[in-house]
């Protein structure tokens, strides 16, 4: 479960596709009567709905995908039968996860530099020769849609499957705060990499959440 402060313009629908949850569960878990009216300043408690994302026991390995925007919908799943997961993850994603560490090891090893986005950058442009800019809450925005796909799944499921793109809009840290954070997932179910390894990456103090998946 995590916090997410409303925006102007937002809407509980745009919010629930956004966090992979429904507009249902988010009334529910906030005390909203009508979901067609919230207030930009207020705090949402956001937790992610299990109805679509990855399962990891087998039963159905697609995750949803992203429409023409790249934002989440009600599509097709990615990758079918043979979707993304911990053992069948892409050779793309799975050299995106050993660039990301590289990346890493090379720069602040387990300690945060401060510089997430230029280490997530380095790993993506190493491992897939795509150039990627921006701090840590642009780099969603900057991935080529017909590299990466956003898909709908929580930091715990992600975190199972190495080569995924984690971002957040907003840190508890004060840079955080203003630039975000970005990681690369390692598929061991807690670390991620970005300048630094993070050996128990959680949605702790960090808001506006989002996953993304190499489809090269």
């Amino acid at each position: 479960m995590s916090n997410y402060r409303i925006r102007p313009n937002d809407t509980l629908s745009g919010l629930a596709a956004r966090f992979g949850t429904t507009v249902e569960k988010l009334a529910r878990d906030n005390n909203i009567t009508n979901p067609d009216l919230i207030y930009a300043g207020n705090t949402l408690r956001i937790g992610h709905s299990g109805r679509d994302s990855f399962d990891a026991g087998g039963g159905r390995q697609g995750v949803r995908g992203g429409g023409p925007s790249g934002g989440v919908s009600g599509g097709a799943d990615v990758g079918g039968p043979t979707g993304a997961g911990p053992s069948n993850a892409s050779a793309a994603m799975r050299r995106l996860a050993d660039a990301a560490r590289s990346a890493a090891m090379g720069m602040g090893g387990y300690n945060s530099q401060g510089l997430c986005a230029t280490g997530v950058s380095r790993a993506i442009r190493n491992s897939l020769g795509i150039g990627v800019s921006g701090n840590g809450n642009q780099i969603d925005n900057n991935l080529p849609r017909d590299k990466f796909k956003q898909v709908n799944m929580s930091l715990e499921e992600a975190l199972k499957i190495p080569g995924l793109v984690l971002t957040w809009e907003s840190t508890s840290t004060r840079l955080g705060s203003i630039y975000g954070h970005t990681a690369v997932t390692l598929g061991d179910g807690h670390s991620s990499a970005s300048d630094f390894i993070e050996r128990n990456t959680t949605n702790s103090g960090r808001t506006g959440f989002k996953v993304f998946m190499p489809i090269v």
